[in-house]
């Protein structure tokens, strides 16, 4: 199958559909380090840009994009980090594919990936952004050919850090609750507030 057709699909796939879920694996390596880290947990996205990104291994982390702020709290240290939604939404890579923000036709050169690194029902592409910046020097997307969705995505940084995330169970245009991408800081957790001060308005 024709590489740029194939993204050209995956596009128009994402243009199509209002909201989606699913079950993720992740795996961060650091180059400097050697080390891995495995995560897994759940996905939810709504248009125009809500997230709700919830790691429940190896430690609970739940992100929220919200309509006015994103919300990053960790269960177990008790702190809940505020940002501008537009900031994360530029600065998290991996967001960017999982939303469809990510243009694959327009900001990056397709090539197919190989064959045998693809899953059953499954076709792999290569992706060279023409823009390169230190968070995207690389990526691997692999999609389901019988629903035109992402199935797994392969980042690597200017550093040659590696992110790689899998999707499973994947749902297209579920029902979700507004509340799902709603936060409060629990009682006693410790807020560290990063939006510009005209744009503070916690209500605690």
């Amino acid at each position: 199958m024709d590489a740029t057709e194939l993204a050209g699909r995956i596009q128009k796939k994402y243009a199509a559909i209002s909201a989606f879920s699913a079950e993720f694996s992740q795996s961060i390596r650091n180059a400097a380090s050697g080390d891995t880290e495995k995560r897994s947990g759940s996905f939810l996205f709504r248009k125009p840009m809500l997230v709700r990104w919830e790691t429940v291994k190896p430690e609970k982390e739940l992100l929220i994009v919200g309509k006015d702020a994103v919300w990053d709290y960790f269960e177990e240290d008790k702190e809940a980090f505020r940002y501008p939604v537009q900031e994360i939404v530029n600065s998290k890579t991996m967001l960017r594919f999982l939303t469809g923000k990510a243009n694959l036709t327009e900001d990056f050169i397709v090539a197919p990936g190989k064959p045998e690194e693809a899953g059953p029902g499954q076709a792999v592409l290569q992706l060279a952004p023409r823009e390169p910046e230190p968070g995207l020097v690389l990526a691997k997307v692999w999609v389901d050919l019988a629903t035109d969705m992402i199935a797994r995505v392969f980042i690597q940084d200017f550093y040659a850090n590696t992110n790689d995330l899998t999707l499973s169970g994947v749902v297209a245009n579920p029902k979700l609750a507004d509340s799902l991408f709603a936060f409060t800081p629990p009682q006693g957790a410790k807020v560290h507030d990063n939006t510009p001060v005209k744009g503070r308005d916690l209500k605690q």
